[in-house]
């Protein structure tokens, strides 16, 4: 949390807000999703995700589809530019890491990489309930 806010607080004005980049994120990298399933990945109420979702349409970055199982339902995709823009986003801060990572003595990034796997390890867990969780609160059909 504390090197996401440090990356934040240092990077360049951003156009969206930090909710709207999170919401982007999750849609760039879950693929098509229902907005149902974004409000709760993002843990916020469907009101409140119809109006990031709104935003998002109207700065290009996300369209809304119906979704071919369920017409009732909308499935939000990713733009090219909405994919351009969290696949810079990633790249400048996996940069910024780098850089703040070979000024530690070769000791401390070395402790640094030890420990890479199990948080690897941590993130998965976390990931994988984040899933269960979403998959749960998704109505049954």
């Amino acid at each position: 949390m504390h090197i996401g806010r440090a990356l934040r607080k240092d990077s360049l004005p951003e156009v969206l807000a930090a909710e709207h980049r999170s919401a982007m994120s999750v849609v760039f990298f879950a693929g098509p999703i229902r907005m149902g399933a974004l409000a709760t990945a993002e843990r916020v109420s469907a009101p409140a995700m119809t109006k990031t979702v709104a935003l998002l349409e109207r700065e290009g970055m996300v369209t809304r589809a119906a979704d071919p199982a369920d017409d009732r339902a909308v499935l939000i995709r990713a733009t090219r530019k909405g994919a351009t823009v969290v696949s810079r986003g990633r790249d400048e801060r996996v940069r910024r890491i780098e850089r703040a990572l070979a000024q530690l003595r070769p000791e401390a990034r070395q402790r640094v990489a030890a420990a890479m796997g199990d948080l690897e390890d941590v993130i998965d867990l976390l990931e994988r309930e984040n899933r269960r969780r979403s998959e749960a609160a998704l109505p049954s059909l």
